[in-house]
């Protein structure tokens, strides 16, 4: 750990720069900025971040230094402070960006602060389960716990926005990407083909489960194409296809019925692109509705135990899943909505904003 002047010094720069104005960007500034990765616009894009993700970070780490119900001293959250720390420092003391060295210098190490971040949801996930152990050995959530999903919307919103920024930059840098890619972006992303790619996946993950899974039929355009990220819509699709998988199989376990396939639909709007994951999966109780997008409610008998070893992608997660797919779809613009009719399915729609102008929701 750092000696206490350094980390005094250190706890004073985080609280100035957690005061600074963010300043957000849209999916088409982005679009059109990076359709030429000239030097001196990866220049400027350099010298962006090396403003813009301190101010970020330094936000997250205060808020995590200030959480309810003792949530910021759980050593799971304070190993996740000291990576936000440890990428404040590194980005701060790094020299101006002037010249095309410093700035595939600075590339290198915001690559290396990405990586770092890369366990930041399960292991912020064991700080809340190590609480939500302590506070209610029942299923009931004690009042003040939305103050703790309200943070990690914008804890999560936040990590989105950093992560887009940066991998989009380091993306630029690719010397043949493929065409119509710009960094993340897929200019030309067809929906019908993420959905086949997020279905196989997610029916794989179903079928190491139960052995069997239920069809998917997709239904749509198959050469309708429009901009977006599609790493950002194969986790959407992905999450929502595997919980109506998980709900179809199980309701279908022990009945000589025919299994019903899970449906997807896209359709091409004028402003949006929606798409409906509908399956037969039994619902969704109504009073249970409002608690599928709170962080600290799994539909899963026994959610996965984060101390111990974690075997992959499991049909039953931490119950992070809906409301993690719903920051990403807000995040440019979009949303997520659930309507069930309890007794019979469920029907998810993910709306896209095909316009790409509304700027990053900034937490």
């Amino acid at each position: 750990m750092a000696s206490e002047p350094v980390a005094r010094v250190v706890a004073e720069e985080v609280g100035r720069w957690g005061s600074m104005k963010q300043t957000g960007v849209s999916l088409r500034y982005m679009m059109e900025f990076g359709s030429r990765p000239t030097e001196r616009n990866l220049l400027l894009s350099a010298q962006f971040l090396h403003k813009e993700l301190p101010i970020r970070i330094a936000r997250r780490a205060l808020e995590l230094e200030s959480l309810p119900f003792g949530l910021s001293n759980k050593p799971a959250i304070l190993k996740v402070r000291d990576w936000y720390l440890d990428s404040f420092r590194d980005i701060r003391y790094f020299p101006d960006v002037r010249s095309r060295n410093d700035q595939l210098a600075f590339t290198q190490m915001i690559k290396m602060i990405k990586v770092r971040h890369n366990n930041v949801v399960p292991t912020m996930a064991l700080g809340v389960q190590q609480l939500k152990k302590e506070q209610c050995r029942t299923r009931k959530i004690p009042s003040g716990f939305e103050e703790i999903h309200e943070f990690l919307d914008r804890f999560y919103m936040s990590r989105i926005g950093i992560r887009m920024l940066i991998g989009q930059h380091v993306a630029l840098h690719d010397p043949d990407p493929q065409p119509g890619v710009i960094g993340l972006i897929n200019t030309k992303l067809s929906p019908i083909q993420v959905a086949q790619a997020a279905s196989e996946d997610a029916r794989a993950v179903c079928l190491r489960e139960y052995g069997s899974a239920p069809d998917i039929n997709i239904y749509g355009d198959p050469v309708f194409t429009f901009p977006y990220v599609s790493s950002h819509l194969h986790l959407m699709l992905f999450e929502l296809v595997k919980n109506s998988l998980r709900a179809v199989q199980e309701q279908y376990m022990n009945s000589d019925k025919d299994v019903p396939p899970v449906r997807i639909i896209v359709a091409d709007g004028a402003e949006d692109v929606t798409i409906k994951v509908s399956d037969e999966g039994g619902g969704i109780p109504r009073s249970g509705l409002p608690r599928i997008f709170t962080y600290l409610y799994s539909t899963a008998q026994n959610p996965p135990d984060l101390d111990g070893p974690n075997e992959g992608v499991t049909m039953a997660g931490y119950g992070y899943g809906l409301p993690i797919s719903r920051l990403y779809a807000r995040y440019f613009g979009g949303d997520l909505q659930m309507i069930s009719m309890e007794g019979y399915g469920t029907d998810a729609y993910l709306h896209l904003s095909r316009l790409g102008d509304s700027e990053e929701p900034l937490p």
